[in-house]
């Protein structure tokens, strides 16, 4: 197994990727995407909630600004290839996200997706949305958040573990938003995941025993580069 790794390292082997490899963002991020649909949809398995045109299994997206929300947009494309009713929900502004985040926004438009931007709903159209999903994806914040959320991320938080512990399934992405990936633990509020999957590598944080409150099962999904060259 390979060792865990630590924010700035893992961030070093993105670069070194794109840099050495010549393996763009977008790449990078399709890869990571397309890994998570494969977890979510196994999930989606294990817990015996059919897909399909009949009967489709009907998941959320809850993105923010970053790369993880971008990470969480291909997730919706791939689910809704697969026959899954997906919604993305955007916790910052969509003219706030940019780059290859935007790239995988925009695609997801011009397929039709349905995007809500949560500032748009109320905080009790919110949580009914998320309480009638059969699971939540968790694409706010990654590895990237250090302290406590902002109060806009953190609400969407509280209101992704209201879901839960309602009985919906939760899938984080690379890290549960408001875990700090280096020492395991939150800085204040933070999502409770049945399952985690991360890029990569494991993060050091996860090696932490009270992180797997936070992480649930941890799944490393490769993304085609090594986490070592």
């Amino acid at each position: 197994m390979a060792a865990s790794l630590t924010r700035e390292q893992v961030r070093a082997v993105d670069q070194r990727a794109i840099e050495t490899l010549g393996l763009p963002g977008l790449v990078l991020m399709e890869n990571a995407g397309r890994q998570g649909a494969d977890v979510v949809c196994a999930l989606l398995r294990k817990k015996n909630i059919p897909r399909g045109p009949r009967c489709a299994a009907r998941v959320a997206i809850v993105a923010g600004a970053g790369n993880n929300g971008g990470d969480g947009f291909v997730i919706a494309r791939h689910l809704s290839l697969r026959g899954v009713a997906v919604a993305a929900y955007l916790v910052s502004p969509a003219e706030a996200i940019s780059g290859d985040a935007r790239v995988n926004l925009d695609a997801w438009r011009a397929l039709g997706g349905e995007i809500h931007e949560a500032a748009t709903l109320t905080e009790e159209q919110r949580a009914g949305c998320f309480c009638e999903a059969d699971l939540i994806v968790d694409a706010v914040g990654g590895t990237g958040i250090t302290g406590p959320l902002r109060p806009a991320l953190a609400r969407a938080v509280e209101q992704i573990n209201q879901a839960a512990a309602a009985g919906v399934a939760v899938v984080a992405v690379d890290c549960p938003t408001g875990l700090n990936c280096d020492t395991g633990t939150p800085a204040g509020v933070c999502v409770r995941a049945d399952v985690t999957v991360t890029f990569v590598a494991r993060k050091v944080g996860f090696d932490v025993p009270a992180s797997e409150a936070y992480t649930g099962n941890v799944i490393v999904a490769d993304i085609g580069i090594p986490a070592e060259f």
